[in-house]
């Protein structure tokens, strides 16, 4: 018999590697003929290339929530409902790491499962803030008295910047995106951005080279900076062996009395239209993305789970110091991103506007005046 060949694609980093890696073996044991071969992609390639291209490609893909407007729109990957039992995707649906699950629904169809969820949370050095005899910022002024110092390492590309933009509006009195005239109100919008300039003209300019991969790795492996206020969570940074220093997370400050909400990530895992081997790839991800799977061989090989019982799991969080416990409540609390087919557009160009405008090469009124010209023009791409 010749051998069934399951191809999909992935993101670099362990967290998006390593469990994949690790069930395709397993499941190559229990489904002998069958090998599923897995690429990998940069963080910013994931972000960058058209996904809809690669379906025609591989048959299992990794990817972020915004992009189900284009699947919608393309049908270029299943639509899960029609091929998955009822009480599977109830007990998915039950069990999402705040809004995770729900991310992937859009126009009245699931187009993939929550395999990973994430969101901006703190992180820093205990051992650090034990040797310094320092406490955690609790609220805004606290960081920012901790950003004078030198202390504080943040991700400061465009993208990163965007999704704290969204985290700040909301802070500032304004949900954005609620119509279709504006991202936000002048108002917000100013107060966001004039909250951002303001943390951010205090940290090094490298900061604004580094995705919070680059942060990471840069507090777990130097004592130069002891606390980051807000990136995307990565739990292998606190495992032990995984990097030289362990990092521990924490919820995020709070501004104007409220905890920040800040904007959810993650990853969901879809199958392929054009795919030759659909009940394959489909048993694949029924089988990684199940409880079982999620809260044990899942996180124990480097992942970071969707399903809520790989969170609550007494296990994981020991694995992770208190990870999955700690930051529950924070995903729970998260906004999610819009999902129309051409909100990626608006996405990989917004935030160089306001990464101009801290960089001082941007007046203020003149960001908000083009980040609305973008977002108008992303949603003339919707119906075609």
């Amino acid at each position: 018999m010749e051998k069934i060949i399951i191809k999909g694609i992935t993101w670099g980093h362990s967290r998006g590697i390593s469990p994949l890696l690790a069930f395709s073996q397993r499941f190559s044991e229990l489904n002998p003929g069958v090998e599923v071969q897995w690429t990998k992609r940069s963080l910013q390639e994931f972000a960058d290339f058209p996904i809809e291209k690669l379906t025609e490609q591989y048959d299992l893909l990794i990817i972020d929530h915004p992009w189900v407007g284009c699947a919608a729109a393309t049908n270029c990957v299943l639509p899960l409902e029609s091929y998955l039992p009822k009480d599977y995707l109830q007990d998915q649906l039950d069990n999402s790491v705040g809004q995770s699950h729900q991310s992937y629904h859009y126009n009245g169809h699931q187009w993939a499962l929550a395999i990973d969820a994430a969101t901006p949370a703190a992180s820093y050095r205990p051992d650090l803030f034990e040797k310094n005899n320092i406490s955690l910022p609790l609220v805004w002024d606290d960081l920012i008295e901790l950003a004078r110092k030198g202390k504080v390492a943040v991700p400061a590309i465009p993208i990163d910047l965007l999704m704290n933009f969204y985290m700040f509006c909301i802070a500032s009195g304004t949900t954005p995106f609620l119509n279709e005239e504006e991202v936000v109100n002048l108002e917000s919008g100013k107060a966001a951005l004039l909250l951002m300039k303001e943390l951010y003209t205090l940290v090094d300019k490298k900061m604004f080279q580094l995705n919070p991969i680059g942060v990471a790795e840069l507090m777990s492996s130097s004592d130069d900076y002891l606390y980051c206020p807000f990136a995307y969570c990565y739990s292998n940074y606190s495992r032990a062996g995984f990097s030289d220093k362990m990092l521990k997370y924490a919820d995020m400050v709070s501004l104007n009395n409220q905890r920040l909400k800040s904007t959810i990530g993650g990853t969901g895992l879809a199958v392929s239209a054009f795919s030759q081997h659909k009940d394959m790839a489909l048993a694949f991800l029924t089988s990684i993305v199940s409880p079982k799977c999620q809260s044990t061989f899942y996180v124990e090989n480097g992942g970071q789970a969707g399903h809520k019982s790989a969170w609550m799991s007494e296990q994981n969080n020991l694995l992770c110091n208190d990870f999955f416990s700690t930051l529950l409540p924070v995903m729970e609390n998260g906004f999610i991103r819009p999902r129309y087919n051409g909100y990626l557009y608006f996405q990989d160009h917004a935030g160089i506007l306001i990464q101009d405008f801290i960089l001082n090469k941007r007046a203020l009124e003149n960001v908000l005046s083009e980040i609305n010209k973008l977002y108008i023009k992303s949603l003339s791409f919707t119906n075609k």
